[in-house]
Formats: structure tokens, C-alpha cells, sequence
């Protein structure tokens, strides 16, 4: 389907780029990329990787284009080009041809450059190491009625990070509140912090922190704390997955049931995928802990579903959780499933 929109978006691009073209003829600012099929587009260039570029154009919005499908890139406006060694080349600009980056300093000889050694072009500060991106969302779904019953539902859900070159924080409170009838029907809560220090490549390692609690499932407080070990497998947009393994000790205090402590081992597997376009998200996270003390206890939460933006930085997303604890207290189920549509605001 992604690959049904690009391929509109080109044709539109090679349909509208003569109207364009004629209207600002002697732009000087304007990029050109030209297929393998011959075909032309005219924008702005305002992003790349070793894979793919992004040209913004005024009919057809922004492209994103594989560097398979292209013959010829010129660029007219200063940009700015970090490669994989840390070296970036500022404020020129560049052609690509022949599978190759060239740059042409008006003080020096060309420098060529293979597209595999290029890792950002025009890069965020942060990734040049200037100070730290803060990004997030938060995002609630509820549901009132009023008649033969009166039921109130709220699910509340933030989940930020703070980014820098060597290291990122994380911090995800997610939590439900239900009420029929004036009584409670559920209420818990979540709060997670991560710290990751990254090295060299796609390997980092880090710590997390938990904190959990759940009065309908006799759970008055789970914490548990330790090290892992994570791997971002992929990082494109079309598809981002990464993994962490680590130790983790665990402890449990029930409201009625025997309190309890053990060691276990941790996971946490993140899975994004515009894939369906349109600035949709297909999302996956699992997080889960296994009792190393009784192997058959196993807690695995699982949150997956799909965003879609709505108006600027609003969005919504219609989402799944999946709550299992094999060692759930007498009376209680295993799965607890929960259905969610919520909306939320995204920086």
C-alpha cells in the first residue's frame, strides 16, 4: 500500500512539477531529482540517509524517495552532512550521481563520498551533540454515561524521552480509573523509568525502574529494579524494532495475599511501522518478567494498536492491552484485556 501512495505522489510530482516550474521559473533555491525512469521532481531537499531522501514539494507534500529509484540528485541550497565517521561537511551543496555523494568546495577539488558512508543529512541538533531532544505524548480516553446507569471511564497514558548523542531518559505513566454507580470499579496505575547509555553502533545497555499497583487484582505495590542489555535491530520509519534483555529483582506486596520477592529476568520489545501512510503508526510494546525462582510465573503486558494524526500535533489511536500474570492471586484472572480509542497531543 505505502508503495501504491509513493508512486501516486511521483506521478503527481511529474504531472504538476511543469506548473510549478513555470510559476517561480528562476528559483534559485529549488532541488531537482530525476528517476531512473526519467521522471523529474522539484523541491526543497530537507533530509537523507543512506537509503532515502526527502524532498518537500508545494503539490505534493513531502517524499520520501529510495536512492534504488534514482538516476540524479542537484541540490541548490547550502546543506548540512554528517557521515557514519562523525565528520560533517557544512553549508555546501551536494549532488548525488552515480551511487555517489559529491560535493564540490569552491576552495578545494571534489570530494566523493559512497551513499553508505552518508548517516544524516541536514541532522537535528541534538545528533551533532547540541544539548538533548524532548519528545512525548500525552493522551486519554474516556467515556461518560448517564441513564439506567452512570459509568465514568478515564484512561491516561504519557510517554516521554530526552535524547541525547550518548544516552536517553525515558519515562511512561500509563494508568485506568472506572466507576459505576458512584463505586470503583478499577483503578491502577504504572510509572516506568529507563535510563540507556548507547555505544558504539546500534548496541546500548541500561537500568529500569518500576513501579505498579492494582487494587481490583489484590496488588498494592510491584516494584522492580536491574540492568539490561538492548539492541535497535532497525530504525527506519517504514520499520523500527528493538529488543532489551536484562536481570531485574522483583518485589510484591499484596493487599490479602502473601507478600513476596524474587529474581527474574526482564524484557521489553518495541515495534513502529508507517508502513500504511498517511502519518499512521502501527505500534507494539511488550514488557514482561519471569519468576527465575517459579519458571510457570510469567507477567507480560503488551499495548499494540495504531496512531493517526488528526489536526497539528493532536492525534488519536485505537489501541489493544494486554495485561497476563500467570501467578495472579486466587480470584483473579489471568488476562485482563482492555479496548481502547484515545487522543492525545504529540511533541
Amino acid at each position: 500500500m505505502t508503495t501504491l501512495f509513493r508512486t501516486a505522489a511521483i506521478a503527481l510530482a511529474m504531472v504538476l512539477t511543469p506548473l510549478s516550474s513555470a510559476s517561480s521559473p528562476t528559483d534559485p533555491l529549488l532541488d531537482e531529482v530525476v528517476l531512473k525512469d526519467g521522471s523529474r521532481i522539484v523541491g526543497k531537499v530537507i533530509a537523507a540517509s543512506a537509503d532515502t531522501i526527502d524532498v518537500k514539494t508545494g503539490f505534493a507534500g513531502t517524499l520520501t524517495i529510495d536512492f534504488g529509484l534514482i538516476e540524479k540528485v542537484e541540490t541548490k541550497a547550502p546543506q548540512l552532512v554528517q557521515l557514519q565517521d562523525g565528520t560533517v561537511l557544512r553549508d555546501l551543496p551536494f549532488t548525488v550521481e552515480n551511487e555517489q555523494l559529491v560535493i564540490a568546495p569552491q576552495t578545494s577539488d571534489q570530494q566523493r563520498y559512497a551513499l553508505s558512508e552518508i548517516l544524516k543529512v541536514n541532522p537535528e541538533p541534538w545528533e551533532l551533540g547540541q544539548g538533548r531532544q524532548w519528545a512525548g505524548l500525552v493522551s486519554f480516553a474516556w467515556a461518560m454515561e448517564r441513564g439506567n446507569s452512570d459509568t465514568d471511564k478515564l484512561n491516561y497514558l504519557l510517554d516521554t524521552y530526552w535524547r541525547a548523542v550518548e544516552d536517553r531518559y525515558t519515562l511512561r505513566i500509563n494508568g485506568q480509573l472506572d466507576e459505576a454507580n458512584g463505586v470503583s470499579n478499577a483503578e491502577n496505575w504504572n510509572i516506568l523509568g529507563k535510563y540507556d547509555y548507547f555505544m558504539r553502533g546500534n548496541h546500548y545497555w541500561g537500568a529500569n525502574l518500576s513501579l505498579e499497583a492494582d487494587d481490583f487484582t489484590d496488588l498494592n505495590l510491584r516494584a522492580y529494579f536491574g540492568p539490561y542489555y538492548g539492541i535497535q535491530w532497525y530504525q527506519r520509519s517504514v520499520f523500527s524494532l528493538s529488543t532489551e534483555f536484562g536481570l531485574t529483582y522483583v518485589d510484591e506486596d499484596f493487599i490479602v495475599a502473601e507478600d513476596k520477592d524474587y529474581p527474574g529476568a526482564n524484557w521489553n520489545i518495541d515495534v513502529s511501522s508507517d508502513y500504511l501512510g498517511g502519518g499512521s503508526r502501527l505500534f507494539l510494546n511488550q514488557v514482561g518478567i519471569w519468576n527465575l525462582d517459579e519458571p510457570s510465573d510469567v507477567i507480560v503486558n503488551t499495548r499494540m494498536g495504531l496512531s493517526f494524526p488528526l489536526l497539528g500535533h493532536l492525534e488519536a489511536a485505537a489501541e489493544i492491552l494486554l495485561d497476563y500474570d500467570s501467578g495472579a492471586v486466587a480470584g483473579v484472572k489471568e488476562l485482563d484485556e482492555t479496548y481502547n480509542f484515545r487522543i492525545g497531543y504529540s511533541w
